[in-house]
């Protein structure tokens, strides 16, 4: 694991269990001061876990946290700073703020060291970042849900916390308003330089919010990097179905290529004669009018058209060869559409198909396990 030298936090080889349930299996990660990483996957699958081994609210027992530097937690020497000496902010999927307090008094709740004055000038700022400064007498009860996860992030942050950590903090509200507080939260971290660590199983707010990600599967990490490179470049079917739905083929292997609906595609690393799985998202496969004679295209009768908003979903029959009748979900950007019942030609670019080791046996081995 590379480390920059402004690491805000580090988790090195840890494991958990509960009983007998390995929650956490070996993992490490590393969150740079400034960062925004999110730990993505199904549930169950220990990201939370990890959070609270971060934040010291489960006892470490194998591996080391560090912070800033500082080993604050060493399953081996049996070492665990308390949560509250830890430097770190909290933002918990209910907000847990104190209903008898009010948003003013919130945000202070961590900030009793600070002689008065200080402390007022800290919380109104905090809630001027999070631009709830007209709110500061308010009670809980009052604000709306994307208020209160407003007042949340600002009393995590009052204390200039080292790292924050979120857990599932957006969860709780509507899909518009979790869009809209999501990019304000974004903006309110990248401003703070805050390090944070935020778990979500969402991977659309993961690849928003994330410099980096840490996908998890049954306690293990099983891809880490950029948005980009999870969503475009998966180590495995596990994670190129996680991020979207595909349409899947399986073929063999011959003379570096594979036969599919659209045409031959390249196989590279793959053995001779190997049987192998090719994952095409909706979105790889584009309706066209005619042919380019470049890209390989296939024909289809569209079955249905379904209105999604930004773009619709095309529900089409594949028609001729071994394909006949092979079903294909693509989507389409565009204001026309081909009509249920009509033929049309769908292409795809070779470079956008994902090709991996296994024919029907070990899709559908690979599918249980995701479950």
């Amino acid at each position: 694991m590379t480390i920059s030298s402004a690491s805000a936090l580090e988790l090195h080889d840890v494991s958990h269990a509960y009983e007998k349930l390995l929650a956490v299996d070996h993992v490490s990660l590393h969150v740079n001061e400034g960062e925004v990483i999110c730990l993505l996957g199904p549930s169950g699958c220990g990201k939370s876990t990890m959070l609270r081994l971060a934040a010291g609210l489960e006892a470490l027992q194998q591996g080391r946290v560090v912070m800033q530097g500082q080993t604050i937690a060493d399953g081996a020497a049996r070492l665990s700073v308390p949560p509250e000496r830890r430097g770190v902010g909290l933002v918990f999927q209910d907000f847990a703020l104190f209903p008898h307090l009010s948003v003013r008094r919130n945000v202070g709740f961590g900030l009793t060291e600070l002689e008065p004055a200080r402390r007022d000038r800290r919380i109104a700022e905090v809630l001027d970042q999070v631009d709830m400064a007209d709110y500061a007498t308010a009670f809980p009860h009052a604000l709306s849900g994307g208020q209160q996860q407003r007042i949340a992030l600002a009393r995590a942050l009052a204390p200039q916390p080292a790292v924050l950590l979120l857990d599932e903090p957006f969860s709780g509200l509507d899909a518009r308003l979790r869009e809209q507080i999501r990019d304000e939260t974004l903006h309110v971290l990248k401003r703070s330089r805050t390090a944070t660590l935020m778990v979500t199983h969402d991977p659309e707010e993961a690849m928003f919010m994330a410099d980096r990600i840490y996908l998890m599967q049954s306690g293990r990490v099983v891809q880490s990097g950029s948005p980009d490179a999870l969503y475009h470049r998966p180590v495995s079917p596990f994670v190129a179905r996680f991020f979207s739905n595909t349409n899947e083929l399986v073929g063999r292997v011959d003379g570096g290529a594979v036969a599919t609906p659209f045409g031959a595609l390249p196989a590279p690393g793959m053995g001779e004669g190997a049987e192998v799985q090719i994952l095409i998202r909706p979105e790889s496969l584009q309706w066209v009018s005619a042919g380019s004679g470049v890209l390989p295209t296939a024909s289809g009768r569209v079955s249905e058209v379904r209105f999604l908003g930004g773009s619709k979903l095309l529900v089409v029959h594949l028609a001729g060869g071994p394909a006949e009748g092979t079903t294909v979900h693509a989507r389409h950007t565009g204001r026309n559409l081909p009509e249920p019942g009509s033929q049309i030609l769908l292409q795809l670019d070779p470079a956008d198909a994902l090709i991996f080791p296994g024919g029907w046996d070990r899709a559908r081995k690979d599918l249980a396990a995701a479950r």
